[in-house]
């Protein structure tokens, strides 16, 4: 008994005077370590440093986190990104020349930081979440001889600075983590260029996709919700000759937080934390749009996402490559019209413009604007000019152009304004003159005025004239084919009602039209036609087997998509009427919104929103431009579509089966965002009714669940399979085959679930993703994917279930069956230790003979 007690005091002396490192503060000296499962916590508990694990097998790295949030695993500093450690019994201390050394079991260092050579060096982590070494005894002044906020990862965060340290050579940029788990050094980075007028790019290793523009006084050019006054942000651009850097503050008060971060897959993303929300909340973004690309548009060429194509040339230029342009392909740029004399040109203003590149430029703070323009106008190498900063409306200093202008954008509201030499005559009037020069200006300018002004007059009186003929002429062929059939069918109420709204109708074939519940505008015919230049082929943007679609332009200057139905249409009277009933009742943000329809003579035709991108599978199955879908933008498809079915399916006011779900019927608005088309095929349920059956069995040849193409029995449970056959399909960029093979090989939905039995299932991933994906959302959406696809109808989820495990990291999945049409499966290939036989081989030969697919 003695003996046991000797040991324990022993022990417990040994203990108490350990160098370990052995309750958490803020601060470690060179008699301590610190090990895993120990941590460092800021004096006001705002911030927490320690060991954590990512991957598997698990690495071990040391890093900063928010000790505030508990519950969010979210890093802003990673010290040996690249070096994690492969054991537990890691090490974090003061190395022999007073720097900071992360050591193995095995005493091998892994990670050490810069030297500094301190007599009596202190390791403290402050609230602002910065990680100093500092001289015992000294106050946080700021001078320290070491600071993890010169040594960012992927985050940036408040008082730290972006950008550098001219005296010393000091560059401090944003690298990505290498994925979604690993935080190794990824692609991508965010760093400035502080020559000529300093600006932030973001490159992919060593190529450019996307800069923030020159600052102009309260924020980037190129980034116009930084002036907006409504975040409560206080950001902050220093240029000096000894530093260059950007930093931001967070709105006082201390409850919001906020990040800005560089994603693994390329995005620069700003994160606030609101504490009533208890999340964070994407505050803002880029690359947001096509025009956030870097020299989308190329030399001179303007960038605009509200215009047709992004890619438009000034006053003055016209495209390089014309033929390109008419591709949607305006990375060749434009050019002059007319070359410069230096003596008479002037200056063409474009206003809300993202500033062009600006790091070979040159500026002069001193100067008013005028002063910019002489100086521009006085030096004949001078392209353009524009303020170097404008604060609160007020203007002041200069920037100069002497190159080609480019990466230039324009925005509707928030950007800067640019002053571009032009020559005299593409300006429409000489050079800048004086005196009696204005005198001829004006008198001439007031005569064009309204020599103009008489013209379109008589353009508009001719134009209404034209109009009212051909209206005319419409309405004496409607007239005449009513009088025509007045002795055989009953005639009613007058049909078409420009612009009003339905009432109970019926056509000229004595077939009720059934609206009676429908409130929506009807366009007559002659306005569609003037909106698509009378269906003229080169407004034609898709064409399937319900007819064209069009693109039209409405009077008040809309744009839409107009979707005519050809007399050869497979979709008839009813499905017109039905898709009119239905889609004029939903509203989703993921469903495609009808905007009226025309029913007039023979033409049935129905407006939708024009969405830019059009449909998926434009992108899909194309080698080019699948390229624009990464991983991120693929699984964002994926939930929007999940998210409409279940609208349709649970949320809305009936309950709707598409029946027609496939690629071709999912638009893409200007975001990518997808929204589901094309309910001509749409059946409503009542009640409590779950299922239907139909001897017209209608669909598209790989997206059918079995009990509708065998039986033409169909369900909610049918959509989620149709759904389940385009979730394998976005992953792989690979098109379903159908159900029948004639060489017996497996189609996307037999091989997707061989390669998930097999363990490959990250395999199946689309080739062009490259690494830049989450392993687990991948995996997830397979397995999501294959549930939905499994042959019994009552083995597959609902849409809210598929909804749920989506967007849950934790959920737990079943394990899928055998798909549906799975042909060319060897049943001897199973697993052996199946206990079930039928569960792992069905023969799906079938022979439909009532079947009206496409």
């Amino acid at each position: 008994m003695r003996f046991n007690f000797t040991i324990f005091a022993i022990s417990l002396l040994c203990f108490c005077f350990s160098p370990v490192f052995s309750s958490s503060t803020d601060t470690l000296t060179p008699l301590q370590s610190l090990s895993f499962n120990q941590t460092l916590i800021s004096a006001g508990g705002k911030f927490e440093l320690g060991f954590f694990t990512k991957g598997n097998p698990k690495k071990y790295f040391v890093g900063i986190w928010y000790k505030d949030i508990p519950s969010e695993n979210v890093y802003v500093w990673v010290a040996n990104r690249d070096s994690p450690s492969w054991s537990d019994s890691c090490t974090l201390k003061f190395g022999d020349q007073s720097n900071l050394v992360i050591l193995d079991n095995d005493s091998e260092v892994r990670w050490r930081s810069n030297s500094t050579m301190a007599r009596n060096p202190v390791l403290r982590l402050l609230d602002s979440g910065n990680l100093v070494i500092m001289e015992a005894g000294e106050s946080n002044s700021g001078d320290y001889l070491w600071q993890s906020f010169d040594y960012p990862t992927d985050t940036l965060i408040p008082g730290q600075k972006l950008g550098w340290n001219l005296k010393t050579g000091l560059d401090r940029f944003l690298t990505s983590w290498a994925g979604p788990d690993d935080p190794g050094t990824g692609n991508y980075s965010f760093n400035m260029d502080y020559h000529g007028d300093p600006e932030i790019y973001m490159r992919n290793g060593d190529q450019i996709i996307y800069r923030s523009g020159p600052w102009v006084g309260q924020r980037f050019s190129g980034v116009p919700e930084m002036g907006s006054g409504n975040s409560g942000f206080t950001f902050t651009f220093y240029r000096g000759s000894d530093e260059v850097y950007y930093t931001f503050e967070l709105p006082p008060g201390g409850e919001v937080k906020s990040r800005l971060v560089v994603t693994f897959d390329g995005f620069l993303k700003r994160w606030a934390w609101v504490p009533n929300t208890k999340t964070w909340n994407k505050f803002w973004y880029a690359r947001a749009d096509d025009c956030d690309s870097y020299r989308v548009c190329g030399p001179y060429g303007v960038c605009n996402t509200s215009a047709y194509f992004d890619c438009q040339c000034p006053q003055g230029f016209e495209p390089k490559q014309p033929q390109d342009w008419e591709l949607r392909d305006g990375s060749s740029g434009c050019v002059r019209k007319t070359e410069l004399d230096c003596g008479s040109d002037g200056f063409l203003k474009l206003v809300n413009m993202k500033l062009p590149e600006s790091t070979t430029s040159f500026v002069d703070g001193g100067l008013s604007l005028a002063q910019c323009r002489d100086k521009c106008k006085r030096n004949c190498s001078c392209t353009a000019y524009a303020n170097l900063e404008v604060i609160q409306g007020v203007g002041n200093g200069c920037v100069f152009w002497t190159d080609n202008l480019t990466d230039i954008r324009d925005y509707v509201q928030g950007g800067q304004d640019l002053y571009i030499r032009l020559a005299a005559s593409d300006l429409g009037s000489p050079g800048s003159g004086t005196g009696s020069d204005r005198t001829k200006k004006v008198v001439m300018g007031i005569g064009i005025a309204i020599a103009s002004a008489m013209i379109l007059a008589g353009l508009i009186t001719l134009i209404i004239l034209k109009r009212k003929k051909s209206h005319n002429m419409f309405r004496a062929r409607l007239a005449d084919t009513r009088a025509s059939r007045a002795g055989t069918t009953e005639r009613s109420q007058e049909i078409l009602i420009s612009g009003q709204f339905i009432t109970s109708k019926r056509d000229y074939s004595g077939e009720t039209n059934n609206l009676d519940d429908v409130e929506l505008p009807i366009f007559d015919l002659y306005t569609m036609a003037v909106a698509t230049n009378n269906f003229d082929e080169t407004t034609k943007i898709g064409q399937g087997g319900f007819g064209r679609v069009y693109k039209g332009v409405m009077p008040d200057g809309q744009e839409v998509a107009v979707k005519r139905l050809s007399k050869e249409s497979g979709q008839g009277a009813e499905e017109f009427k039905n898709e009119v009933r239905l889609i004029a009742k939903l509203q989703h943000r993921n469903l495609v919104r009808l905007l009226g329809c025309c029913v007039e003579m023979d033409e049935k035709m129905l407006i939708y929103e024009y969405l830019k991108n059009r449909s998926l599978d434009a992108f899909l199955f194309h080698k080019e431009r699948k390229l624009l879908l990464n991983w991120q933008t693929r699984f964002n498809i994926i939930c929007g579509i999940a998210r409409g079915l279940l609208y349709l399916h649970q949320d809305s006011r009936y309950r709707i089966v598409h029946r027609d779900m496939k690629a071709s019927n999912v638009l893409l608005d200007k975001d990518m965002n997808p929204k589901i088309s094309d309910f001509g095929m749409a059946r409503i349920f009542g009640g409590d009714q779950t299922e239907g059956n139909t001897r017209r069995v209608v669909g598209t040849y790989g997206y059918m669940a079995p009990e509708y193409a065998m039986d033409g029995l169909f369900s909610i449970k049918s959509d989620v399979f149709s759904f389940g056959v385009l979730v394998l399909e976005i992953i792989t960029g690979i098109k379903n085959r159908g159900f029948y093979n004639a060489d017996q090989e497996l189609n996307l939905l037999g091989f997707s679930w061989k390669q998930w039995k097999e363990g490959k299932g990250t395999e199946l991933l689309d080739k062009v993703m490259g690494e830049t994906y989450s392993i687990h959302e991948v995996l997830r959406c397979v397995q999501v994917g294959l549930l939905c696809v499994q042959e019994r109808a009552e083995d597959r989820p609902t849409m809210a279930s598929v909804v749920l495990m989506l967007g849950s990291e934790s959920a737990s999945l079943p394990h899928p069956k055998l798909p549906g049409f799975c042909m060319g499966w060897n049943p001897n290939e199973t697993d052996s230790s199946s206990s079930k036989q039928d569960e792992s081989f069905t023969v799906n030969q079938v022979t439909v003979t009532m079947l009206n697919a496409r």
